[in-house]
């Protein structure tokens, strides 16, 4: 049995060699851990192979590469400054932190980092596990897959009768759950009870492993925060426009030759389709995942609406202002006119779209034509498909809880408001860790302390036991048809009945549509 014990390196026996790892905040960490061959060369773009091992102790005590994507180390201007490792092809790795490297058979996360299909990175800082495992007495992973034009490309190969899979991201996630299954028992963990969380695009994909037929056997929960559920997912035959669009951008004609060319050629191939495919009051979606036939035969919520997942314990919920992140800091945006929304309602809305652009205007007395937008944004993609699903289940009889977090930060003149990803930090309760983060700025530690100690106990809670209650949280009862309670995330944690009732007359009304992917690439 090993401890992990300060100036003691953890040392771990796994089938493909030994591991060295370090101790941090008293935390074993094993880090870049490869759960595949990298997948550089003729596996480019090729589903993930099992890795061959290693010879000796392989070190593990500092970040793999990060997947090559567009964003750099300056960071963004919400988020801030990112501190990625250097980018590169051979990113198949994987992080753990553990209480000890022994046999107590640990509840387990795994976390699925989000960043719109083309950024983020297990490697975060921000999504240290230091904190779950020290406070929950938990074991975590955080992953890294493929990105951007490597992971989300579709193309026509064949492997003999069968189609290549188009989401090769998805392969490679579906392959780190495997290695935590066959592994992390190692590490102190119980492969029997295994929680798969993600944010944002990072939910999107835990909700499409959930509906897989493999997933009873790799774990038993699922944490949703901020799905983006409204995204209309292409067939591969929609799809294939996109990709003809990119190779166009690369010069290149088929795939073959988009092999040879380096991966930095790639990334800035992805830049040009960003300029394609953006349309004026949408979230820019250049790479998404396809219904290719093979890994995903229907959009995930669609299956999880119909009975997949069926004994999977789910929590999912979004932020009031999702579309915040997004929109707000846009000066184009906000000289958005009234007559702009309205047509932009109209395109996604079963309704009358003047009528439509009213309930959300009354919805917030003062609102500017942006405010309505990102309203309708915010409905759209994440909270009207994430109670659709709520509903579902709760109809069905199967366990689902909701929250809404509604926490404004007054960083940034207050225009973000509870935005997209600003629940992270309370989630992972390591504001240290978020150093530098404009969208932190000027939020007090005496104002965020105690949601924080509330939402990381529940997330613990959760994910030890199926159950997000605790001493520090008024009772959370499971979402039903009759109080549909849904746990309100604020300065003042409350759990409300029926809290987004407007949203759901509003998603009978419109907008009943999804953003759709743009067919025009010209």
């Amino acid at each position: 049995m090993t401890e992990a014990r300060a100036n003691v390196p953890p040392v771990v026996e796994l089938p493909a060699g030994r591991l060295r790892g370090t101790i941090e905040g008293g935390v074993a960490v094993f880090k870049g851990v490869p759960y595949a061959e990298p997948p550089v060369g003729t596996l480019r773009w090729r589903p993930p192979r099992p890795h061959a091992g290693w010879d000796g102790t392989r070190d593990a005590t500092r970040y793999g590469r990060s997947a090559p994507q567009m964003f750099t180390e300056g960071g963004d201007p919400v988020l801030g400054g990112h501190g990625f490792p250097p980018f590169d092809e051979d990113c198949l790795t994987l992080n753990v932190w553990t209480p000890a490297a022994d046999d107590a058979a640990r509840p387990v996360l795994v976390w699925i980092h989000g960043g719109g299909f083309v950024s983020g990175s297990g490697n975060l800082p921000h999504y240290s596990g230091e904190t779950f495992a020290r406070h929950g007495d938990l074991v975590v992973v955080t992953i890294n897959y493929r990105l951007g034009p490597l992971g989300y490309l579709c193309f026509d190969e064949t492997d003999g009768a069968e189609p290549e899979p188009g989401n090769i991201w998805f392969s490679d996630q579906l392959a780190a759950l495997r290695w935590v299954h066959d592994n992390i028992a190692r590490l102190g963990g119980d492969p029997g009870n295994v929680t798969v969380a993600g944010q944002s695009g990072g939910a999107l994909s835990t909700s499409a492993l959930a509906a897989h037929p493999e997933a009873p056997g790799l774990f038993r929960r699922v944490i949703l925060q901020s799905p983006p559920f409204g995204l209309r997912l292409p067939s591969r035959d929609e799809y294939r426009e996109r990709t003809a669009a990119y190779l166009e951008i690369a010069g290149v004609k088929g795939v073959d030759e988009l092999r040879a060319l380096p991966w930095p050629r790639l990334i800035e191939a992805a830049a040009g389709l960003f300029g394609r495919t953006s349309r004026w009051g949408y979230w820019p979606t250049p790479f998404l995942p396809v219904r290719d036939g093979v890994t995903l035969t229907r959009h995930p919520v669609d299956a999880l609406l119909h009975g997949a997942a069926k004994d999977i314990d789910v929590l999912i919920g979004w932020t009031r202002e999702e579309a915040n992140f997004g929109f707000a800091l846009d000066a184009e945006y906000a000289k958005a006119t009234k007559e702009q929304v309205i047509g932009r309602i109209a395109e996604t809305s079963e309704g009358d779209a003047a009528d439509v652009y009213t309930a959300y205007e009354r919805k917030r007395p003062g609102a500017r034509p942006v405010d309505v937008l990102m309203d309708l944004i915010t409905d759209e993609l994440f909270r009207g498909p994430s109670l659709e699903l709520a509903e579902s289940r709760a109809a069905l009889g199967r366990p689902v809880r909701t929250y809404q977090f509604d926490f404004p930060t007054p960083a940034l003149d207050g225009r973000l408001r509870a935005a997209h990803c600003l629940e992270l930090p309370f989630v992972f309760d390591n504001f240290d860790q978020w150093s530098g983060a404009p969208f932190l700025e000027a939020i007090e530690p005496a104002a965020r302390d105690g949601l924080a100690r509330a939402m990381h106990q529940a997330w613990i809670s959760f994910i030890r036991t199926g159950d997000p209650n605790h001493p520090g949280l008024p009772h959370w009862d499971p979402y039903d048809l009759k109080t549909r309670t849904t746990m309100r995330f604020d300065s003042v944690t409350t759990a409300v009945g029926d809290l987004a009732a407007d949203a759901r007359q509003l998603r009978r009304r419109g907008p009943g549509g999804a953003q759709g992917i743009d067919r025009s690439l010209r």
